[in-house]
């Protein structure tokens, strides 16, 4: 059995042409493979493939070309086994608003197949965890935007899926809210679930064991944030922080880029 709980081999996604604009190319030829029980994150600026690539992973998204695997399963070939083992927890929120918290997660509890007593434990479970208790009448739409990315992520994780994917989790979250959040998803990579984040926050993504810097559709540096900092190093800045490596490794792979044309 493979080590890997994400391999991906030349993932690529075109969008076809329409009649007032022309073919786009979101991602192309991405190779990686993310270890079981790691934490991966994907940073990128907007538009970059990364939302794309997460779509593709959860099998929500065909590719154009390459292969993708979770948990050793070909989201191409396999795509519905692939999913019992994947937690997907998009940007933007989308759960049923007119539905209370507790309702909501009667519902995605059912979804994946937990019920009777397993379903309640479940439930119980996530409304101990979050810290649900006072909310569980409230609708979803009515939630403080912290407790709906709490229902949210609780949504995707009841099933114990062995990989969540997180698309921009915490955007417009408070500070307090987010270390929080991030409390719960570190006690689940130490529980060797592997987790893969997309994210704007640096601090946030010095959480993350590698990262893959996303950019113009193509993965152009993978390595741990301290790597990523080594590689940014200059004379000017000896210690750069993950948002001046960012920066920095964006403008070498332009400068390169515009040397080789």
């Amino acid at each position: 059995m493979s080590d890997f709980a994400i391999e991906i081999k030349g993932l690529s996604k075109i969008y076809a042409a329409k009649k007032k604009s022309p073919a786009k190319e979101a991602l192309r030829g991405v190779d990686l493979q993310i270890k079981k029980g790691s934490f991966f994150g994907l940073l990128g600026p907007n538009g970059a493939g990364k939302s794309t690539t997460f779509k593709m992973l959860c099998g929500l998204l065909k590719p154009t070309s390459g292969e993708a695997f979770v948990i050793g399963y070909d989201l191409q070939k396999a795509p519905s086994q692939a999913r019992s083992h994947i937690g997907y927890m998009a940007q933007k929120f989308s759960l049923y608003g007119d539905l209370s918290l507790d309702q909501n997660l009667e519902f995605f509890s059912g979804v994946y197949n937990l019920y009777g007593a397993k379903q309640k434990k479940m439930v119980d479970e996530m409304i101990d965890v979050f810290s649900f208790k006072e909310f569980l009448d409230v609708n979803a739409s009515n939630l403080p935007l912290g407790y709906k990315q709490r229902l949210a992520l609780s949504c995707a994780v009841m099933h114990n899926p062995e990989v969540i994917f997180l698309d921009e989790p915490t955007s417009g979250v408070d500070p307090i809210t987010r270390r929080e959040f991030w409390g719960h998803i570190n006690g689940m990579v130490e529980k060797g679930v592997t987790v893969m984040v997309t994210t704007h926050f640096m601090d946030e993504a010095e959480y993350c064991d590698r990262i893959g810097l996303v950019y113009q559709s193509k993965m152009i540096e993978i390595g741990t944030p301290d790597q990523l900092k080594e590689l940014a190093k200059s004379a000017d800045n000896p210690t750069p922080t993950l948002e001046d490596a960012f920066i920095k490794l964006i403008e070498q792979y332009d400068a390169r880029k515009h040397a080789s044309q």
